[in-house]
């Protein structure tokens, strides 16, 4: 295939993205016609596409690894025939192994399946005989397929997700592998070595010293990577060396985001017309996240079943509702009080525009608090909101147990009882409330 011209970043939804149009040789294995993959820079976080760059540069050579592999079909016959010999093996009762693993295994495990062979009557059955005593040979798995093999392995830890979060949950992996390929190949995974891993290492050494990246997103690279090789090879036993084992960085220093002050939110955030550059949906989440302290992604997916105006005590639920919760401890019950009460009372069915497009949000909200210098240090975004509701708590001194309860926190004891009640909650929270911005 001949090699395209550098694919610059392309702009979508406050998210940078590769864009690249399938090649005609490859049309008839890759119908999308356009293909667009989510490099997961926001616009806000990278507007001169630095960083974006880079993404889609290694992005565009993993498409083009996955169109060669398409094209030369490689693996998607092999891989049926494998599929179809080892659930053959599994209605015997044995785990598939080829001749050659059976061959250098024990004897006694030899002879056992010829006997299970003969007890079944099965001798005379090629496609048995093939399945009981390993006549498939494992198909070659490249790199550029590990996440696909990985996500049908893992695909029960799918289930729970929303869409968005299935991208979120795969994105990272696909850059990781595509980052690999752009420094090593798009080689078999049964052939890497540790060579080819100390050089992946070593490649983003340099671009850590170069051009200033994180190295905590080096070690999520190598995370990834080592944990999906890992799974693969305990499901199909192909006793693959830990190439990417004790090679994380050193010097990775976790992210603090700032907290605002209550007085700057009530002041600056809150003032009369500051979120007017935000459409409605928007704005009224920004005043329901200050008041409750939820999860960006939390508040953008409340619905009818989650929003309870009617109740005694008004309230919304924090509950899977067709995606999962961050942690088991997530799910809460949370009172409206100040503008939180105001926002949700106009919009008693949720935020449609925003439901599972958390990082949309996140991205509009952010450039605007920037463009009119609401931000006031490079540590600070919408999320800080949430740090601030803890604070708010704590300066009130609020039991520890109401805070743990309101932030979706583990708490440090075994929990016994139902928590703190909503009345409890609420009492809370109208200490720290914020008062509404003024309608006009």
């Amino acid at each position: 295939m001949r090699r395209s011209a550098a694919s610059r970043p392309h702009k979508r939804d406050g998210i940078w993205y590769l864009v690249r149009r399938v090649p005609k040789e490859f049309a008839a294995y890759d119908p999308r016609g356009l293909v667009r993959i989510s490099t997961g820079v926001a616009v806000a976080d990278d507007p001169r596409g630095i960083r974006a760059r880079d993404a889609v540069r290694s992005l565009g050579a993993g498409l083009e690894a996955y169109w060669r592999r398409l094209g030369d079909g490689q693996s998607a016959e092999a891989a049926l025939r494998f599929e179809a010999v080892r659930k053959r093996a599994r209605s015997f009762g044995v785990a598939y192994r080829t001749n050659e693993e059976l061959a250098a295994g024990p004897l006694d495990e030899l002879m056992a399946r010829i006997k299970l062979l003969l007890d079944k009557d099965a001798v005379e059955d090629a496609k048995d005989v093939s399945a009981v005593m390993g006549g498939e040979q494992r198909p070659a798995l490249r790199l550029s397929g590990l996440v696909k093999e990985f996500e049908t392995i893992e695909q029960q830890t799918l289930l729970a997700m929303s869409p968005n979060q299935v991208k979120k949950w795969r994105n990272p992996k696909t850059r990781a592998i595509a980052n690999l390929i752009g420094v090593i190949g798009d080689k078999e995974i049964a052939r890497l070595t540790r060579d080819d891993a100390v050089a992946f290492r070593e490649w983003w050494q340099k671009r850590i010293v170069g051009g200033g990246l994180d190295i905590g997103t080096a070690n999520k690279d190598i995370g990834h990577l080592s944990k999906m090789l890992r799974v693969v090879d305990l499901t199909y036993q192909l006793k693959l060396e830990p190439v990417f084992h004790q090679l994380r960085l050193s010097g990775a220093v976790a992210a603090q985001r700032a907290a605002f002050t209550a007085q700057f939110v009530q002041g600056e955030i809150l003032a009369k017309g500051a979120l007017d550059g935000l459409n409605e949906e928007a704005r009224h989440l920004v005043y329901l996240i200050a008041d409750t302290g939820l999860r960006l992604s939390e508040a953008a997916n409340l619905t009818t079943e989650t929003i309870h105006l009617d109740h005694e005590i008004p309230h919304v639920q924090v509950r899977p509702n067709g995606r999962r919760l961050k942690t088991d401890h997530s799910a809460r019950d949370i009172p409206l009080v100040g503008c939180a009460l105001e926002a949700i009372k106009l919009h008693p069915e949720g935020f449609p525009r925003y439901r599972d497009k958390a990082a949309s949000l996140s991205a509009l909200v952010n450039k605007v608090l920037t463009n009119k210098k609401l931000l006031p240090t490079s540590e600070h975004s919408l999320y800080s909101l949430r740090h601030t509701f803890e604070d708010r708590l704590t300066a009130v001194e609020a039991p520890e147990k109401v805070i743990a309860s309101l932030m979706g926190h583990k708490w440090i004891r075994p929990k016994y009882g139902a928590g703190p009640s909503l009345a409890q909650k609420r009492e809370w929270l109208q200490r720290i409330a914020f008062v509404p911005p003024e309608r006009g």
